[in-house]
């Protein structure tokens, strides 16, 4: 086990059960700070936790609630590097940008959810608009959700007509560039420079025509928060090329973001999607829950 792990997120009651169980099975403690709106839901989640733990035999205190307050408990509780083994903010980027400053001990980022879709010229273009539509439709305010779709010029024309009938139901909002713009219809306004890079959790998708693959990659690498990436494309090399040079937690080709996921991937339940790269990246399970311990049992050995 890692130890004592202190888990700092934002609403969504459901994470104080899922990162308690998964905590506890892997053999560690667990500090839980969710959002001040649904704590009284929390105390009463961590008092039946705790119930469980005494009928097992256990400590009430494995599983435990943060003392009530605003930003002082957060910050106090980054202080107590002693006492911590780990720190896991889940939540919006100014919450994890400020864990991440004061944190004395490790911290593992779940970061925002920056998702790209890159549509080669050689994707079959019906697939790709239900991957698109699935990616971003199916639940627009989570951190799997797609953001921006990049489209090859030379398919452009065809696919984003294409891709807003598609998605007329659903009423989504394009911002688009100056070659996208024409191709998107009524639904599409002029992508402002602070739409890059942003994840919305809404009905908006960015759209953007792009020269060739070499500027998709160059655009998830400066606008991309290391989440999940995917390319559609039927061009094997391609598709090999993007999944080597795209640095994200999941890649995909051919498949919607919103596979990544612990429970889809084989985890089970997940305490998050880790976005940094050590000691994990990705969805976290049980096993990213644990670390490395090695036993030596000797009879008078000893190093020549």
């Amino acid at each position: 086990p890692i130890g004592v792990i202190a888990m700092i997120y934002e609403a969504r009651p459901a994470v104080t059960v899922e990162a308690a169980i998964l905590a506890l099975k892997a053999g560690n403690a667990i500090i839980l700070r969710g959002g001040r709106e649904v704590s009284q839901t929390n105390g009463a989640l961590v008092t039946i936790l705790g119930d469980a733990l005494a009928i097992a035999g256990l400590p009430r205190a494995c599983a435990q609630q943060a003392p009530p307050g605003g930003h002082e408990v957060v910050e106090e509780l980054c202080r107590q590097g002693k006492y911590i083994d780990l720190m896991i903010p889940r939540g919006g980027e100014s919450l994890i940008r400020a864990v991440v400053k004061a944190a004395e001990m490790p911290v593992l980022m779940h970061y925002k959810g920056v998702c790209h879709a890159y549509i080669d010229a050689d994707a079959n273009l019906e697939q790709a608009v239900r991957i698109v539509e699935n990616s971003k439709t199916q639940r627009p305010a989570v951190c799997n959700a797609l953001e921006c779709v990049l489209v090859h010029r030379d398919v452009a024309g065809r696919f984003l007509p294409m891709l807003a009938r598609q998605l007329a139901p659903y009423h989504v909002e394009f911002r688009a560039d100056a070659a996208a713009m024409p191709l998107l219809g009524p639904g599409a306004v002029p992508v402002r420079p602070d739409d890059l890079g942003r994840e919305f959790m809404s009905q908006i998708l960015v759209a953007l025509v792009v020269p060739d693959m070499d500027a998709a990659i160059r655009h998830i690498d400066q606008y991309g928060s290391r989440h999940t990436d995917i390319i559609c494309t039927e061009n094997y090399g391609n598709a090999m090329r993007f999944l080597r040079e795209v640095d994200a937690s999941m890649v995909a080709v051919n498949a919607s973001t919103r596979f990544n996921d612990g429970g889809q991937l084989g985890l089970g339940a997940e305490i998050g999607i880790s976005t940094t790269k050590l000691h994990a990246y990705g969805p976290m399970g049980l096993r990213e829950l644990t670390t490395t311990k090695y036993v030596v049992l000797g009879s008078g050995q000893v190093r020549e």
